[in-house]
């Protein structure tokens, strides 16, 4: 005989949960600050032109000028969205001069965009 497939409704109304112990699982929870911290880091991965930089930078050491140019963006909007990566620390700059050069702030940066891009890739 076939057994019918649970719904999640039913799964709500007639679920008694599962054996697993939550009070270990809860104490192990990412606590209230690094949930929010981690929620705007990928909040950063959200919006297309940000990605487009954090792609470029992958390559080089970008200015401003160069970023505008590579994204076809004015200065404003480019500098607008570097800042917003700065404040994440996903970005960090160096000045020479006038001239402000931008980065990515770490490896852990390159690693998971990457990995995001292969899982995109994947399927």
């Amino acid at each position: 005989m076939v057994q019918p497939i649970k719904t999640v409704e039913d799964c709500d109304t007639n679920c008694s949960g599962s054996d697993t112990n939550l009070e270990a699982v809860k104490t192990e929870l990412i606590n209230d600050q690094a949930a929010v911290q981690v929620a705007d880091w990928f909040k950063a991965f959200s919006d297309p032109t940000r990605v487009k930089i954090i792609s470029a930078l992958l390559k080089r050491e970008l200015c401003v000028h160069d970023l505008t140019v590579l994204l076809e963006m004015g200065q404003s909007a480019v500098s607008h969205q570097l800042r917003y990566l700065r404040n994440l620390r996903i970005v960090k700059r160096r000045k020479v001069g006038k001239t402000v050069y931008y980065s990515l702030d770490d490896t852990h940066i390159e690693e998971i965009f990457l990995q995001t891009l292969q899982h995109t890739n994947h399927g």
